[in-house]
């Protein structure tokens, strides 16, 4: 079972986020994923809810944004968001593993700066590969890790094949299931 880091240092991180997005909007970094108006997005690892708002833009009213975190501060501060932009549409979910959303329900995955430090990314795998629809997308990024080491991570549980290196994330798809264009 993950930890939540200490109170301090997930407000630090907050403050340093809204910093980098002054430099590179986290919309430019969704553009590689291929996000449509409707989808239903889980954000495993949500934080301070930084992709929020350009999910928000990307799914529009019919879409739906699943914000999962193990923090207790992150779930404020993501409805803060929600509810300053008129988001009908963000649920969240206060968790270290489990969504509690039905099976093949979810469009589009994204584990961003989350993968290093989790203790069972094998178990967090697998409750994405189980929420993910059969030609769902696993959208990862994590600065901490070096790119093999990220598709390494994914594709040697068995549940997931690389489907696309963008420039700043990896798209994954369910192993046995065709490539989904994006």
């Amino acid at each position: 079972m993950d930890r939540p880091m200490s109170a301090l240092h997930f407000k630090f991180m907050s403050f340093l986020y809204k910093f980098r997005d002054l430099f590179l909007p986290r919309k430019k970094i969704l553009e590689e994923v291929g996000i449509k108006q409707g989808f239903h997005v889980l954000d495993f690892g949500c934080g301070p809810g930084a992709y929020i708002s350009a999910v928000a833009d990307l799914v529009g009213k019919s879409g739906t944004i699943h914000a999962l975190d193990i923090h207790p501060l992150a779930i404020p501060k993501v409805k803060k968001i929600a509810a300053k932009r008129n988001l009908q549409n963000v649920k969240t979910i206060l968790s270290d593993l489990q969504t509690g959303l039905p099976g093949e329900s979810v469009y589009v995955a994204l584990l961003y700066d989350t993968l290093h430090g989790l203790s069972d990314p094998d178990g967090v795998l697998q409750e994405i590969h189980r929420v993910l629809r059969p030609i769902g997308l696993l959208s990862v990024t994590d600065h901490h890790l070096g790119g093999n080491e990220i598709v390494s991570k994914v594709t040697n549980t068995g549940l997931f094949k690389l489907s696309k290196k963008g420039k700043k994330t990896f798209s994954f798809v369910k192993e046995n299931s065709r490539v989904r264009d994006t």
